[in-house]
């Protein structure tokens, strides 16, 4: 008994909606005017113009109102467009010579076409106050259809050259559900289809370059129209040099103030060292926060930043070296003797090499001279008393002189690494901070040069 209840219940339900359902549908035919009331009289919005006769031709054209933001973090942009289509709808044609301006709440009644921007993350049509829509039809039956909408579309972004970069973002118009054969896209003045980008004012970009294309969208389900506008985004760098450059900049050049202070000032050599190298590396973690973490590849910020915290690590390790210097060789007078002490090693080096070298010549001399002439002797036995000596003489100078030869060689080689310490020796660690202070500036303008020239022109 429940259950028939519920069921007439449900009945009495479904009739009092489909009832009011149709006085609405009487009400909205009241209030139309006669002119739509008779366009609309056997119009079906479900199919499309010229179904019979071909695809229908939509042309489009855009307004840029406004880019909100640029994120580098997500690639992608904000814009707020004007999307405007026209086309032509034979079952629209009316007598008269002004065009009719609709509500935009009548776009139900007309059939529209079924576009949607293709790389759109989130997109929504503003309804302050009401939707922002518009419907204008014209005697010849052509549509004007215009909509207000901010989108966040997808922009694939190549940051290397960051941030000298130029980025080319597009702004994608397909059709849903008609192919090819049904509709047909186009720009409705070519290039000029786009406007308001020459007084769009962006933070960190200046809008370079734009132009507009015809293309198809090919898929498992078909073809279908395909209109893409493309822009060129060039990023501002003066931004970049006030909060990124110019002061990594300054910190390198405050860590050369070391140089001028003397070594014996321990604590205040090591102050600018540390310090200097703690603030840029807290510069360069903020520098990253702004980019996204899930690139790879090496951007021209990250370069100069390790540029410059390179140049900062070589002052503070130079100061290390200097100050090691100073204590093995306090003061220029032990550093003066160290010095005599190694050259008189060398000239002792020479001496022995020349010793064993001539020893070596003679001996060898003495071995490759012929031997006199054998003389009888009284026993009637010719050469037999000289030969014993001359026989045994080469054996036993055979051996030093191999020898001596050896040892010339390894003295040769000690002199060698007697030379290089003597080279890499510094006579004065005073010396160290000197050249530090010319060699240092000089290095970092020549890194600066070769930096900008290639991320600029290459």
């Amino acid at each position: 008994m429940t259950f028939f209840s519920s069921l007439f219940t449900l009945l009495l339900i479904s009739r009092f909606l489909e009832n009011s359902l149709l006085s609405a549908e009487v009400k909205e035919g009241e209030i139309l005017p006669p002119t739509i009331q008779k366009l609309m009289k056997g119009y079906n919005k479900y199919l499309r113009p010229f179904f019979d006769n071909g695809p229908v031709t939509v042309g489009m054209s855009l307004d840029i109102a406004s880019i909100d933001t640029i994120s580098e973090i997500n690639m992608d942009y904000t814009a707020t467009i004007f999307l405007r289509q026209r086309w032509t709808d034979e079952r629209l044609v009316f007598e008269g010579n002004k065009s009719l301006s609709l509500d935009g709440r009548l776009v139900e009644l007309l059939w529209v076409p079924d576009t949607f921007i293709v790389d759109s993350k989130k997109s929504f049509l503003h309804d302050i106050t009401v939707e922002n829509r518009l419907i204008r039809i014209f005697p010849n039956g052509t549509v004007l259809y215009a909509l207000r909408i901010t989108t966040t579309v997808a922009c694939n972004m190549d940051l290397t050259k960051y941030p000298m970069d130029k980025q080319t973002c597009t702004l994608q118009l397909e059709s849903w559900g008609y192919n090819i054969n049904d509709v047909m896209f186009y720009w409705a003045r070519g290039n000029e289809s786009v406007s308001g980008l020459d007084t769009l004012k962006l933070a960190q970009y200046t809008v370079e370059d734009h132009y507009t294309s015809v293309s198809e969208a090919v898929y498992e389900t078909g073809n279908y129209p395909k209109l893409i506008f493309h822009f060129e985004l060039k990023r501002s760098i003066l931004y970049f040099i006030l909060e990124t450059y110019v002061p990594s900049s300054l910190l390198v050049v405050l860590s050369w103030v070391s140089f001028w202070i003397s070594q014996s000032s321990v604590p205040a050599r090591i102050c600018i060292g540390v310090t200097t190298v703690l603030t840029m590396t807290t510069l360069m973690m903020g520098a990253r926060t702004s980019l996204p973490n899930a690139n790879c590849f090496i951007k021209a910020i990250d370069v100069y930043l390790g540029i410059c915290f390179s140049f900062i690590f070589g002052a503070l390790i130079e100061y290390a070296v200097a100050h090691f210097c100073t204590l093995h060789h306090p003061d220029c007078n032990s550093a003066l003797m160290y010095g005599h002490h190694m050259h008189d090693c060398e000239e002792e080096m020479n001496g022995i090499v020349t010793t064993i070298a001539s020893n070596s010549s003679r001996l060898k001399r003495r071995k490759d001279s012929p031997s006199p002439a054998p003389t009888a002797t009284a026993a009637g036995e010719p050469g037999l008393a000289p030969s014993s000596p001359t026989t045994s003489e080469p054996k036993t100078a055979e051996v030093p002189s191999e020898l001596f030869s050896r040892c010339a060689k390894n003295i040769s080689v000690l002199r060698k690494i007697l030379r290089s310490i003597n080279c890499c020796h510094v006579e004065n660690p005073h010396y160290i901070d000197n050249y530090s202070r010319l060699t240092f500036p000089l290095s970092f303008i020549i890194v600066n040069l070769l930096y900008w020239t290639y991320y600029l022109y290459f």
